[in-house]
């Protein structure tokens, strides 16, 4: 057996993440390595959470880097808040809002499903009506933007019928943060998870999240223990705040963590909403493009994300046929559809990095050959 140093290719990333990683990112992921209670390493720690904080656009105390991706950001939105005893209800209208509702399965609370259609954003008419029928409830759970179908959903209506019911909010920014408006503290939003491989064009494998207040005296009054000793936040906060020394809970990924720092200093610098600019700019210069080939939309115009474009393959057309092309002639990854797009739509990311001219350019090129070839 004769096994060699793993060169990968270089592609360009249009799928539904990871995103394409700036040199400048990458540059940092390859510093020198220190100690995770280095006073240095302590000191850039206090800076991403200010980064962080600036991104989210909040001035929770309780914002931090999950060292996992986005599902466990997720999981410890969940475990933290919700009991047995919670009733929650879950805004579902695709993939990951499905994801949600396993959370809440797994730790036994009651669980009400407030269902939308695939490909549309969250109805808050169904929210209101639900909240009506189920009084008890104490939590509403969505996702802001739904990386399966590229739905965007109005994050601060929902929170508006959910604070007005007494429920506290957990949201899912997986693919929002960075890429479109969203606004912790205005919007009243108590708990939200994000990933920092799509809109930040960081590397995989960090989740940031924060906790209002009212939600972080939640998780100071609970009685029952959190059922994750990792994700246990009254543990994890030791390590993430305080004045000079810090409780050891775990291994922080070092070097991962100058990537985010980097990759959240690159948004700052940018600034928040010049991002959100730059992402429907070439969102629209690409969805001019797909009008010009007859690919179809799933998401009605004014509830897309334009981080995420989902659209329908025509048909006599194989969809892995098609990515497969794509790249192996052009070093162009797209996504697959999910659940019921399943090999009837594709998703094509315009995240952080990726989100520039000559990418939309390239996309839309290689498409066109490869539409033309496989009819």
């Amino acid at each position: 057996m004769s096994i060699q140093s793993f060169i990968p290719p270089q592609r360009t990333l249009m799928g539904p993440g990871p995103s394409d990683v700036s040199q400048r990112v990458l540059s940092a992921l390859a510093r020198p390595t220190i100690g995770h209670l280095d006073p240095n390493f302590i000191a850039m720690m206090d800076e991403v959470k200010q980064l962080l904080q600036y991104a989210f656009q909040t001035s929770n105390s309780n914002t931090m880097a999950i060292s996992a991706p986005g599902s466990a950001g997720m999981e410890a939105c969940f475990v933290n808040l919700i009991t047995p005893e919670d009733t929650v209800v879950v805004c579902r209208n695709g993939v990951f809002g499905e994801r949600m509702v396993e959370n809440v399965k797994r730790i036994g609370a009651k669980l009400v499903i407030a269902d939308s259609p695939w490909g549309r954003a969250v109805d808050p008419q169904i929210l209101e009506d639900t909240l009506k029928n189920n009084p008890q409830a104490n939590f509403v759970a969505f996702v802001h933007a739904e990386t399966s179908t590229g739905a965007r959903s109005d994050a601060k209506t929902l929170c508006d019928i959910a604070k007005r019911h007494q429920c506290l909010t957990i949201v899912d920014a997986v693919t929002s943060l960075g890429g479109i408006e969203l606004r912790v503290d205005d919007w009243g939003i108590d708990a939200i998870y994000s990933g920092s491989q799509k809109c930040l064009s960081c590397v995989p494998g960090i989740s940031p999240i924060s906790f209002s207040e009212q939600a972080s005296e939640v998780i100071r009054n609970r009685t029952l223990p959190v059922q994750s000793w990792f994700l246990d936040q009254s543990l994890v906060m030791g390590y993430w705040s305080g004045e000079g020394k810090r409780a050891y809970h775990h291994t922080a990924p070092v070097n991962s963590l100058y990537a985010l720092h980097e990759s959240l200093l690159m948004l700052q610098q940018e600034g928040l909403e010049n991002a959100w600019t730059r992402h429907q700019k070439q969102h629209k210069a690409l969805a001019t493009g797909f009008a010009r080939l007859g690919l179809d939309f799933i998401v009605p115009e004014a509830e897309r994300l334009p981080q995420l474009n989902s659209v329908y393959i025509p048909k006599g057309i194989d969809d892995a046929n098609v990515r497969q092309f794509l790249l192996q002639e052009y070093n162009l990854e797209i996504g697959a559809g999910l659940g019921q797009y399943a090999g009837k739509a594709w998703r094509i990311g315009l995240m952080g990095f990726t989100a520039r001219s000559e990418n939309v350019v390239l996309c839309l090129s290689a498409l066109e050959n490869a539409l033309a070839k496989f009819s």
